[in-house]
Formats: structure tokens, C-alpha cells, sequence
């Protein structure tokens, strides 16, 4: 069976922790699979974190389509609803960073285990790059 990873999120300043997150994705995917990540957009970034990102949609998608370990970016454009998103790229696993394991990440995704189970889709989780991330890097540049 062909895997497709669905991952999603802003990948801001993209850098090695983002790097790491999606090879461990594109592991989980295995050699044949894909790995999808549904990038938000600009207007949803703004919504959400109360500010623009550093880099345009567009940007972040070029990026994010330069690395080899992502097949295809996809935008977000259900915002908080991630179920538009999933519902067109039809993945059979659903992978976060561990740092989501203590937050409500159904909530935030607007769906449910249940929601999940019907659609037979798995939320896996990969560990955490600790010591990088966006908010660290906006911080060593001040």
C-alpha cells in the first residue's frame, strides 16, 4: 500500500528543525509514498498568530517544495478547518511534531478520533527538534 503523509503548518523561516521533521515524515512515507504538506496561508498566519510570517506564502511554498523530502504542497485554505485540506489529499497518516502530544491537537484541526477512524487515517507523532525553531530564530536576530 502507497502511504501519503499529510503533515500541515506555516514553515516560517525554514530551518533544520523543519528539515528534520519532514525526513521523518518522508521515513513514515517509505520510498514509494508521498508526503503532503498543506502550507497555511498568509491571511490564515495573520488570524492565528496575530502577525504576518516573515516570508510570503509563495516563498514558503518554493521553499517547501525544494526539499526533497516533501512531494507536493498543497494550500490550507480551511484555516483553523484542516478537514478541506485532508479531505482533497486523502492521506492515510496524519503526522505532528511530539510537542503537540500535550495540546488539544484535535481542537486546533477541528476533527475528531472519530473523524479519523471513518476516513482510517492515523495521527502519528515524530519527536521534537529541541533547541530551533522560527520564534528561536527571530530571537538570535534581535
Amino acid at each position: 500500500m502507497v502511504r501519503t503523509v499529510y503533515t500541515g503548518g506555516t514553515f516560517d523561516l525554514f530551518h533544520a528543525g523543519h528539515a528534520n521533521f519532514l525526513r521523518q515524515c518522508s521515513k513514515i512515507a517509505g520510498e514509494d509514498g508521498f508526503v503532503v504538506v498543506a502550507l497555511n496561508t498568509d491571511e490564515f498566519v495573520i488570524e492565528y498568530k496575530r502577525k504576518p510570517p516573515i516570508y510570503n506564502y509563495a516563498e514558503r511554498r518554493d521553499i517547501l517544495q525544494a526539499c526533497k523530502y516533501v512531494t507536493y504542497v498543497y494550500p490550507n485554505t480551511g484555516g483553523a478547518d484542516s478537514k478541506p485540506a485532508i479531505e482533497v489529499i486523502k492521506p492515510n497518516i496524519i503526522v505532528v511534531g511530539s510537542d503537540w502530544a500535550y495540546r488539544d491537537y484535535y481542537d486546533q484541526m477541528q476533527f475528531t478520533q472519530e473523524w479519523l477512524d471513518k476516513k482510517e487515517i492515523v495521527l502519528a507523532y515524530v519527536p521534537y527538534t529541541k533547541g530551533i525553531s522560527t520564534t528561536e530564530i527571530k530571537r538570535r536576530l534581535v
